[in-house]
């Protein structure tokens, strides 16, 4: 391969890499017999997550590094997430709360607030139900410390590196074990948050890499699923979970890479439902598993038919949501600027 590979090509398909993440992450969540021949490719869409993280850790960059104002930062990253959250929440935990014995995931009312607030069960008790939304959160609330400090010392980018034993660290050091350990799935996502921060001034800066790179990129991106389905298919509970995600980290980067190459030989209109997918991936996030696959998985159509109806199914109602939240926040930030 000749021609070079555009890290660029990152930010130019953000929104397809995202559609294709969403849609992994859909496909992991379909349960599926182990027997089948697709179970351990499958089970490896849960990488998805990370593919997300990494991806909105360049945007972070991008957002940054062009306007680095706090407020504006905060305000831009929560007025995405928060709206189509509050309304999910309200929707789940409430009834969970009132028609749960002893409350379910809200043993009581301040703690029910908490959870439509902030998620809270999920930082109590490892409650997994919409996990990433409390813990990209998070990580958006810190984002802005670790980019300004890695701007004046670059060479805190290794805290990366720093994260990875930290992961450890929750699954085998006792103290850490007994305070964090019950949320490893945050600790272990971590890493490849922040490098995808680490690599958004590459991608924004639009340096190429030479094209002989892509084999080391397919070695890399083969190798690391192959371990990936090999944990699934032959070691499933038999390891810590943490040590599957540090595997995600490779083929997480290694993937993008060749997903954007290969974006570039997709056709259009394919590259337009992925975009599409990805603009309302949030939506379809909070939607997916508690208001649509629950209620078809009980028909045992076959892993093929219960996706697509509950692909069909979410992004209808992902939609709906998208536009509906849309509209309240044009409405809001037309009123805070009197315009």
């Amino acid at each position: 391969m000749k021609r070079p590979i555009q890290l660029a090509d990152i930010s130019r398909y953000r929104g397809e890499l995202m559609g294709l993440a969403m849609l992994f992450v859909m496909f992991f969540h379909v349960w599926m017999p182990k027997g089948n021949v697709m179970y351990g490719l499958v089970r490896c869409g849960n990488v998805g997550v990370d593919m997300f993280l990494f991806l909105s850790g360049i945007g972070l960059w991008y957002s940054w590094t062009k306007d680095p104002s706090p407020k504006r930062f905060f305000r831009k990253r929560y007025l995405r997430v928060y709206p189509a959250w509050v309304v999910i929440a309200c929707l789940f935990y409430i009834p969970n709360y009132l028609n749960t014995p002893g409350g379910g995931y809200s043993p009581d009312l301040p703690n029910l607030i908490a959870n439509i607030l902030v998620g809270w069960s999920f930082w109590r008790v490892d409650d997994l139900t919409f996990w990433f939304i409390p813990a990209i959160m998070m990580l958006y609330t810190f984002a802005p410390a670790y980019m300004n400090l890695i701007i004046r010392h670059p060479s805190y980018r290794w805290l990366a590196a720093v994260a990875m034993v930290l992961a450890v660290m929750v699954q085998y050091y006792p103290p850490v074990h007994q305070a964090v350990g019950h949320l490893e799935i945050f600790f272990s996502r971590i890493p490849i948050f922040l490098i995808g921060v680490n690599c958004g001034a590459w991608v924004k800066e639009k340096r190429p890499v030479e094209g002989q790179a892509v084999w080391l990129v397919l070695i890399t991106f083969i190798l690391s699923l192959m371990m990936c389905v090999e944990f699934e298919e032959s070691w499933r509970g038999r390891f810590p979970l943490f040590l599957e995600r540090m595997v995600y980290i490779p083929l997480t980067v290694s993937g993008i890479l060749l997903f954007t190459e290969l974006f570039h030989h997709t056709p259009r209109p394919v590259l337009r439902a992925l975009a599409f997918v990805g603009t309302i991936s949030l939506e379809l996030y909070l939607i997916h598993i508690q208001f649509v696959l629950k209620y078809i998985t009980p028909y045992k159509l076959g892993y093929c038919l219960t996706a697509l109806a509950m692909i069909a199914a979410s992004l209808v109602l992902a939609w709906i949501l998208h536009k509906i939240i849309g509209k309240t926040t044009s409405y809001f930030k037309v009123g805070m600027t009197g315009k």
